[in-house]
């Protein structure tokens, strides 16, 4: 027989005193259908029992030999539940992120709060619940669970505003990718993905929450907007990267010129613009000017007689070649047969060197036909005038030759 137990309340744990009589020898005590943690049979009038796990009012019994005792009533109280964590722990000001509540005493569990804010939730047992974040503001905010045994410690949970792009250097390149450029803007803690147009950066660095480095995949010839994204979301910042086809040329004009340079020469092709280099072989262009996406005019620097090739580097890459002449100054040493009659008209053969690229063969002031047999001989057709010499040159892109006479003898007269 029971007669008093003390406490008549409490939770689980709790060590309950049973006075009564005929407890010696007592094989059990439970809590309602519940055998108690522990109990240990101090006197054949009183037992002390550990309360195990329960809810609401239960009858303390003890059994022996003899049967079992009348039942003494023992209410549980309500314990606050405990939360121990949130995963995920961040999300979108938006809201609508699924989480994740880990903890004890969840069972019935009536409210789940983001800070002041109600969420939906569903329990999964004493031990899980999941809610979905409802919106709120960039910051972090304790998430709470209440039951009827009170309300638990808060656990934090992070607003993430959505992460902003303001610029990206360079700004455009070739068509391959796998160049690596630089994102500026704020927010970028955390982020898991940065695209150009539909495509994934090849790889990506975030270097500080205002930084991002990232390796720019393959795309198409055009602009693309560079977006980021966090756990806060997607940017939504009109930040352009422009991919550029490879420049391709076509000509230089003039396509020969002296070696001293300093000439300026028009190249023409396609995919000019933002040209960051044109050469003439290894030497740079002494300067240029992108006049188009099809023309750059360049003023040629010094160089070695020969021809080497031109050539353009843009953000899309670098050119083919096109051949540019540095001609040496002509020299003319003889000119064949160096006499004719006043009428002119006949022919003359030029010697000298650097003749290939004549552009003109003069006698005197007067520029005359010419045919370029080879880089050391012409032939011209003399042309008419007065009796005596006139000085024969030759001009060429390498400049003008000096002079070699030629003399017209007037008819012998009787």
């Amino acid at each position: 027989m029971i007669n008093v137990s003390s406490p008549v309340s409490g939770v689980a744990g709790t060590t309950v005193t049973l006075t009564g009589s005929g407890f010696t020898g007592a094989t059990a005590v439970n809590f309602g259908a519940t055998p108690a943690t522990s109990f240990t049979i101090v006197s054949p009038t009183r037992i002390t029992a550990v309360a195990p796990p329960g809810s609401g009012s239960v009858l303390i019994t003890v059994t022996t030999a003899e049967g079992t005792s009348n039942g003494i009533g023992f209410v549980y109280n309500a314990v606050a539940p405990v939360l121990t964590s949130v995963v995920p722990n961040q999300g979108p000001v938006a809201g609508g992120t699924t989480v994740t509540l880990t903890g004890t005493g969840f069972t019935g569990a009536t409210a789940v709060r983001f800070g002041t804010t109600l969420a939906p939730f569903l329990i999964v047992s004493a031990t899980q619940i999941t809610a979905v974040a409802p919106a709120g503001v960039a910051g972090t905010v304790p998430v709470t669970v209440t039951t009827a045994g009170g309300t638990s410690a808060g656990v934090s949970y992070t607003y993430v505003g959505a992460p902003s792009v303001t610029s990206v250097v360079p700004s455009q390149g070739p068509l391959a990718g796998g160049n690596t450029v630089t994102l500026t803007g704020s927010g970028f803690t955390g982020v898991t993905a940065v695209r150009f147009g539909a495509n994934a950066a090849f790889s990506f660095t975030v270097v500080t929450p205002t930084q991002i480095t990232a390796v720019v995949p393959t795309g198409v010839a055009g602009p693309v907007q560079v977006t980021v994204t966090g756990a806060g979301g997607t940017s939504t910042n009109a930040v352009f990267y422009f991919y550029v086809g490879a420049p391709v040329l076509t000509a230089v004009t003039p396509a020969a010129g002296p070696l001293v340079g300093g000439n300026t020469v028009s190249v023409t092709g396609s995919n000019l613009l933002g040209a960051t280099a044109v050469s003439f072989g290894a030497t740079p262009a002494t300067s240029f000017t992108v006049v188009s996406a099809t023309e750059i005019s360049a003023v040629v620097p010094a160089g070695a007689a020969g021809t080497v090739g031109v050539g353009v580097t843009t953000p899309g890459g670098t050119s083919n070649t096109v051949p540019y002449l540095y001609a040496g100054v002509p020299t003319l040493t003889s000119v064949v047969p160096n006499q004719g009659p006043l009428g002119g008209g006949n022919t003359v053969t030029l010697t000298g060197t650097n003749l290939t690229g004549t552009t003109a063969v003069q006698f005197g002031a007067v520029f005359v036909g010419f045919t370029v047999v080879s880089d050391t001989q012409l032939t011209a057709t003399a042309p008419p005038g007065a009796a005596g010499a006139v000085n024969v040159t030759a001009v060429t892109p390498g400049g003008t030759s000096t002079g070699v006479p030629y003399t017209r003898l007037a008819p012998p007269g009787i």
